[in-house]
């Protein structure tokens, strides 16, 4: 039996008309009629919607069709198999892995946000042409060096309405 003769032995399992069918598994009516037709061949996200929704199915006979087509009650592991383990979120690996961070940067990073562990680009020399300087460079003076010794400006970058951008690195 190939795969376009088991979704239509799913349908009549399942007792609905081949357009119920697909608005119960959420798919275009005509994506049933190309496939039980044999014209196309069912997608794995149309498989997977089967499944979800009709879960006492067989994996192995909907994809192969070797097997029984329903799972016996006695085939069927227990809910501790069955519930998949939760995959850690990026937050929890930052936390739990600290990314080789030491003590010494750790002191630095508490006062930044997590999302700004990401290390730092080198600096493209690269000009745009498109662009223009908005204004003339000021030189520094003895009282601004001074003040912003312990503040220094790495990049100053300036985005205009039509799309475009400047860069200014001091």
């Amino acid at each position: 039996m190939n795969l376009n003769e088991r979704i239509s032995k799913v349908i009549s399992y399942s007792e609905l008309s081949s357009s119920e069918f697909a608005d119960e598994i959420d798919v275009q009516r005509s994506n049933i009629s190309h496939i039980t037709s044999g014209r196309n061949k069912p997608s794995l996200d149309f498989l997977i919607k089967i499944k979800e929704r009709f879960p006492e199915l067989q994996w192995e006979w909907l994809i192969t069709g070797e097997g029984e087509m329903i799972k016996s009650p006695e085939k069927e592991p227990s809910p501790e198999v069955q519930k998949p383990t939760p995959l850690p979120d990026l937050f929890s690996l930052i936390a739990d892995e600290n990314f080789g961070i030491t003590e010494k940067d750790d002191k630095v990073t508490k006062s930044v946000s997590p999302e700004s562990n990401i290390s730092p680009q080198v600096p493209v020399q690269e000009k745009i042409a498109d662009s223009q300087r908005l204004a003339p460079q000021e030189v520094k003076t003895e009282t601004q060096t001074s003040v912003n010794e312990a503040n220094k400006i790495k990049r100053i970058v300036w985005f205009f309405e039509n799309g475009k951008f400047e860069s200014f690195e001091p």
